[in-house]
């Protein structure tokens, strides 16, 4: 009885051989896409050098993808030549991070939040350890370092049927993308989110926020946002004014340090308060 297993591959058929056709039914069953060099020799009954040369030849036979040392994803039949492939970039983003704890963030958790009007190019994560950021068939994967105790504010995204990542939730997304402007686009594009999410914002929450992560930038340019598009009660306001220093920042770092300065919030305002209210009209 055969035990060979055929995938169309490059307008022919890839055949696989007994051991591989067993790796790939399990990962189907699980359902998994992903799977490690671990999962290749648990399952098989290989041992390490074995599976090793088991899923090298399967490379180069385009019927899997390496996404990093020990690390791989079932490339999917209908893509016929193209080896290359990466899966879900989200997926992917938390297979690159291992073992270390992330979440989606800034422009890629804005996007899933649809806070944007232009696709993102770059995934970014954060995590409580420190990951190079790399590029990956023509994707690049940016690793945000964050301190353990800043790891809070993050909610279950499903990608696919059967598989879920941690993203920052709206509010999260904003404070991160106050405390980072670069890695959304700058402070304009965050307050286009902030507009164009505002009535499913807690307010409440995205204070509390700010003021947990205790970054003067932050609860000055959050403040400023809040009492601009006035979405946010006085009493909300006064807990961010409380804590602010004598210290001047400006409200978006991305761009020249010019423009007035802004007293109550303590801030230069290198955007004009125009441009921020043109915001609403997109």
């Amino acid at each position: 009885m055969s035990q060979l297993k055929s995938t169309q591959h490059n307008g022919q058929m890839r055949t696989v051989g007994r051991q591989m056709a067993r790796l790939l039914t399990a990962l189907y069953d699980r359902p998994q896409s992903t799977f490690t060099l671990a999962d290749a020799e648990a399952i098989t009954g290989l041992n390490s050098r074995l599976a090793s040369s088991l899923l090298h030849k399967a490379v180069g036979r385009g019927v899997v993808s390496r996404l990093k040392p020990g690390v791989f994803i079932i490339v999917p039949p209908e893509l016929g030549s193209s080896a290359e492939y990466a899966g879900n970039p989200y997926l992917t983003a938390v297979r690159l991070a291992g073992k270390a704890p992330c979440f989606i963030s800034h422009a890629s958790a804005m996007e899933i939040h649809r806070m944007v009007t232009q696709p993102q190019l770059v995934v970014f994560a954060s995590s409580s350890k420190r990951i190079r950021s790399r590029k990956l068939h023509g994707t690049e994967f940016r690793f945000v370092f964050i301190k353990p105790d800043q790891y809070f504010g993050t909610v279950k995204h499903w990608v696919t049927k059967q598989e879920t990542v941690q993203i920052s939730d709206l509010e999260r997304t904003i404070v991160d993308g106050l405390r980072q402007p670069e890695y959304c686009g700058g402070v304009t594009e965050v307050a286009k989110g902030l507009w164009m999410r505002h009535r499913d914002m807690q307010v409440p929450k995205l204070v509390d926020y700010a003021l947990r992560l205790g970054i003067g930038a932050v609860i000055r340019r959050l403040g400023y946002l809040l009492e601009l598009y006035r979405i946010a009660p006085e009493s909300e306001l006064a807990r961010l004014r409380k804590s602010l220093t004598s210290t001047y920042l400006p409200l978006d770092p991305v761009l020249p340090k010019e423009g007035r300065h802004l007293r109550r919030w303590r801030l230069q305002l290198n955007i004009t308060p125009q441009e921020l209210e043109a915001v609403r009209a997109t």
